[in-house]
């Protein structure tokens, strides 16, 4: 529902297209739009956790600090001709006045959260520009050596997903979700498929839907071992490799980094335990046991799209709807 999504659409909407969201519609000076805060309009919270990283880094207290300085800080010069005491954000990511952000980022897939192979040829590139950054200010080895330890702690919080996942899906498939696919409102397309059916990562008519696919990656109206998945991958997966990339250890380890995605493990590992117990108790005592009503429908529920896609359009699904492929990507 709109109320819901406020935040998402205020940034995911025009203001990605406008020169004035980062340049401010009535001042237009350029020497604002090089200061660091212009980001954090957009670029901070839970799953996209870029200005708090980078404000307690070590980077970005250099520029806390100094900012008000100008023989530190002259945000009058160009990007091209910065000799900041520190970087900031636009200093790395829009290096020399470059305005293609991504080409100086190490977001190769999905903000961190997909277990890439971080050092394939498919990247070197984009590493490699990475370097070419750091290097301003540090040695190349210091450069490389720090991006290495992002790939390894990238890998490490993989492992965490992988399994975390794992333990979700045996649920699942061994019929003890609370609630099932099936139990549940359909999703935002209006089919009831896994919530954590994502792409190519579960195929199968047992995990519902048909080939190539996805559930909705739910946050409501799901099991609650589903919604630990959810937030381990798309909270604290992010938080370490936002924190990696930034130069903050505390979102890396403490703030729910990596310490987070242990404990959300843990729950889990509980979630799942607990229901496999209730479900031998259950069945002991001849316990049919059926979801209640509140899954499938509720105020709440009744104003997703996939709702209104199966009262209006019985059968479809909002792929079913689109006029043309793409037309998804643009509306």
């Amino acid at each position: 529902p709109p109320g819901d999504t406020a935040g998402c659409t205020f940034c995911h909407t025009s203001p990605e297209e406008r020169c004035s969201t980062c340049h401010q519609r009535h001042q237009f000076n350029p020497a604002v739009a090089r200061k660091s805060e212009q980001c954090k309009t957009c670029h901070w919270g839970k799953d996209h956790r870029d200005w708090e990283a980078y404000d307690i880094s070590i980077h970005g207290t250099v520029y806390q600090v100094n900012k008000w300085d100008p023989t530190q800080f002259d945000m009058s010069k160009k990007l091209a001709d910065a000799d900041y005491v520190g970087p900031t954000c636009q200093y790395c990511h829009m290096r020399g006045g470059h305005h293609n952000v991504q080409r100086l980022s190490t977001v190769y897939t999905s903000m961190g959260m997909s277990n890439a192979d971080r050092g394939a040829p498919l990247w070197k590139e984009k590493r490699d520009t990475w370097a070419s950054v750091c290097d301003d200010c540090h040695s190349p080895r210091f450069a490389r050596e720090n991006l290495q330890a992002m790939d390894e702690a990238c890998k490490d919080a993989g492992l965490k997903y992988t399994e975390t996942f794992k333990v979700a899906e045996n649920l699942m498939l061994d019929g003890m979700g609370e609630p099932m696919p099936k139990d549940l409102a359909p999703d935002w397309s209006g089919q009831h498929i896994w919530s954590l059916k994502i792409g190519a990562y579960h195929e199968g008519a047992k995990y519902g839907g048909k080939k190539g696919e996805s559930g909705e990656f739910r946050m409501s109206n799901c099991s609650d071992v589903e919604r630990v998945c959810f937030e381990s991958v798309g909270y604290w997966m992010t938080y370490i490799f936002k924190g990696m990339a930034h130069g903050s250890w505390n979102d890396a380890t403490y703030c729910d980094g990596s310490f987070g995605m242990d404990r959300w493990l843990v729950k889990a590992k509980a979630a799942s335990e607990q229901a496999r117990r209730f479900t031998a108790l259950e069945k002991k005592a001849g316990i049919n046991w059926v979801p209640a009503e509140f899954w499938r429908k509720g105020d709440y529920l009744d104003q997703l799209s996939g709702m209104k896609i199966v009262k209006e359009f019985p059968g479809k699904t909002i792929f079913d709807l689109c006029p043309e492929p793409g037309w998804l990507d643009t509306h």
